[in-house]
């Protein structure tokens, strides 16, 4: 059994994979997300993002949201796999930096990769006591 873990973004170091291997070269990612803060109308900024391929022992990932609301892409061209993933959001970390108390702890939202060569975009509308996602373009 491989052992599992979340590496986390160093803005000195750049992005990592799972347990230290460099990251390919990122161009158009297959799969991106986006947070926005529907409370404040802006994005949000600063939340902790994981991705985990659901089979074991799948590869996990994290990255933390820009100014912009957005991460580099999660899965670079030829990385993705047929499969179920789970995006994860860290929303009590990211509302309590705000100041503001959620009724969610975290998100997370499962999908399907059928067709690994689509792009998929998996943006995140949250606000305290809602949150809503859909398969964007």
């Amino acid at each position: 059994m491989r052992s599992r873990c979340f590496p986390r973004w160093e803005v000195r170091l750049g992005r990592q994979l799972c347990c230290g291997s460099s990251w390919p070269s990122v161009g158009n990612g297959t799969l991106t997300t986006h947070v926005l803060n529907t409370a404040s109308g802006l994005p949000a900024a600063g939340l902790v993002v994981r991705l985990a391929q659901l089979q074991e022992p799948g590869p996990q990932w994290t990255e933390r949201t820009d100014a912009d609301g957005r991460c580099q892409p999660l899965l670079a061209p030829g990385q993705a796999k047929s499969g179920t993933y789970k995006l994860h959001f860290e929303t009590a970390e990211y509302w309590q930096g705000q100041g503001q108390t959620s009724f969610y702890p975290f998100v997370e939202v499962v999908f399907t990769i059928t067709d690994p060569a689509q792009k998929l975009h998996v943006p995140l509308l949250i606000s305290p006591y809602s949150y809503t996602t859909y398969r964007g373009s």
